[in-house]
C-alpha cells in the first residue's frame, strides 16, 4: 500500500470537510459541552453533600470513560460522510477510477475521519481534566486527574473505538446513498461503547489500567476484523451502477 497516494486523498478530504459548518460546529461544540457540562453537573451535584474523596474521586474518574464514546460518536459524523459525500460533490467516478487501490482509498479516507475525530476528542478530555482538578483539587486535597488509569482510557482504549467506528462508518457511507441514514446507522457503534459507560458508573466494571486493557483487546480483535469486512465489502463497480 502506498501511503503517499492515501494522504493525498486524506488531505482532499480535509479540505471538504473545511467547508461543512456541521462538521465543524460537531467538532468544536460536542466536545466542549461534554468536558465542560460533565464535571460541572457532578461537581455542582455534590457541592452540598457530604460526599468522601475516597467516592467522589473514582466517580469524576469514571467520567472518563465517555470520551471512549466520544472518539466513537464523532466519525459518525465524518465517516459517513466519506464516501456519500463524494457523490453530493460529484467527484465519485473519478475518485473511484484513479489508479489508487481500495485498500488506500479505505486508509485515506478512514485517516480523514480518525485524525479530527481524535484530535476534537483529546482537546475535550484536556479541558475537562483541567476543570475537574481546579474545581475538586480542594475538596480532595489533591490533583485527581490525570493519572494511569485515564492515561491507559485516552491513549490507548479511545484511539482504537475511533478506528472501530471510523470503519464501521466508512462501510456504512459505502452502502447507502443519504448522509442522515448513514449517521443514523453509523451512530449503531456507540451503543455496546456505551455499555462500558453505565458499566463503570454501577460499579460492575472499573476504569483502571486492567479492565481498561481487556476492553482495548476485545477492541483490537473488532477492529482488526472490521477492517477484513471492510476491504471485502468495498466493491467500486457496484457502488458506481448502484448511484448512477
Amino acid at each position: 500500500m502506498r501511503l503517499s497516494k492515501s494522504w493525498t486523498l486524506t488531505k482532499k478530504e480535509f479540505a471538504v470537510f473545511r467547508r461543512k459548518r456541521y462538521i465543524i460546529y460537531s467538532l468544536v461544540a460536542v466536545p466542549l459541552i461534554l468536558s465542560l457540562a460533565l464535571p460541572l453537573s457532578l461537581l455542582l451535584s455534590t457541592s452540598s453533600d457530604n460526599i468522601p474523596g475516597a467516592v467522589l474521586g473514582p466517580l469524576l474518574k469514571s467520567e472518563t470513560t465517555l470520551f471512549i464514546i466520544l472518539a466513537a460518536l464523532l466519525p459518525a459524523v465524518i465517516g459517513s460522510y466519506s464516501i456519500i459525500g463524494e457523490k453530493l460533490e460529484k467527484s465519485l467516478e473519478p475518485l473511484l477510477a484513479t489508479p489508487a487501490t481500495d485498500s488506500e482509498l479505505l486508509f485515506g479516507k478512514g485517516l480523514a475521519a480518525f485524525i479530527p475525530s481524535l484530535g476534537a476528542t483529546y482537546v475535550g478530555a484536556a479541558v475537562f481534566i483541567i476543570v475537574v482538578d481546579a474545581l475538586a483539587s480542594g475538596r480532595l486535597g489533591y490533583v485527581p486527574l490525570p493519572d494511569w488509569d485515564t492515561g491507559v482510557i485516552l491513549l490507548l482504549v479511545a484511539p482504537l473505538a475511533c478506528v472501530l467506528s471510523v470503519e464501521f462508518n466508512v462501510i456504512i457511507s459505502s452502502r447507502v446513498n443519504d448522509v442522515r441514514a448513514a449517521q443514523q446507522l453509523g451512530s449503531i457503534v456507540i451503543i455496546p461503547l456505551l455499555g462500558i459507560f453505565l458499566l463503570s458508573e454501577t460499579n460492575v466494571l472499573s476504569p483502571t489500567t486492567f479492565d481498561m486493557l481487556i476492553v482495548a483487546g476485545i477492541l483490537i480483535v473488532a477492529d482488526i476484523a472490521l477492517s477484513f469486512v471492510s476491504r471485502a465489502t468495498f466493491q467500486r463497480e457496484e457502488i458506481l451502477t448502484k448511484w448512477k
